[in-house]
């Protein structure tokens, strides 16, 4: 049974920053795409940030390029979103993506083949 679970997300001002994990189990996680996504209330879920298995190559959204770093440790199963100048728009629900190999890269909805639960961020203004 393949388990993604997030953590990590909290409420921080204006020009803070967090860091969100994702640990993955059941999967075999350094082969596997993966990803992060958002949803605001009101809004559809949009993609934040991507990665390879490798780690080589990474996708982001316009609105985060330069804010946030997606990374991952193989070795700990674990996904990251390091996450700074944080805006009161960043706020929304987080989802952790696990692809796997092509053509599950993790970089769209429909190329997504686990969910975790989410991990809420709030920014106050």
């Amino acid at each position: 049974q393949v388990q993604v679970v997030e953590s990590g997300g909290g409420l921080v001002q204006a020009g803070g920053s967090l860091r969100l994990s994702c640990v993955v189990s059941g999967l075999t996680f350094d082969t596997a795409a993966m990803g992060w996504f958002r949803q605001a209330p009101g809004e559809k879920r949009e993609r934040v940030s991507c990665i390879t298995w490798t780690g080589d190559n990474t996708a982001y959204a316009d609105s985060v390029k330069g804010r946030f770093t997606i990374s991952r440790d193989n070795a700990k199963n674990t996904l990251y979103l390091q996450m700074n100048s944080l805006q009161p728009e960043d706020t929304a629900m987080y989802y952790c993506a696990a692809g796997g190999l092509p053509p599950y890269d993790a970089c769209s909805d429909s190329r997504v083949r686990y969910w975790g639960q989410g991990t809420q961020v709030t920014v106050s203004s």
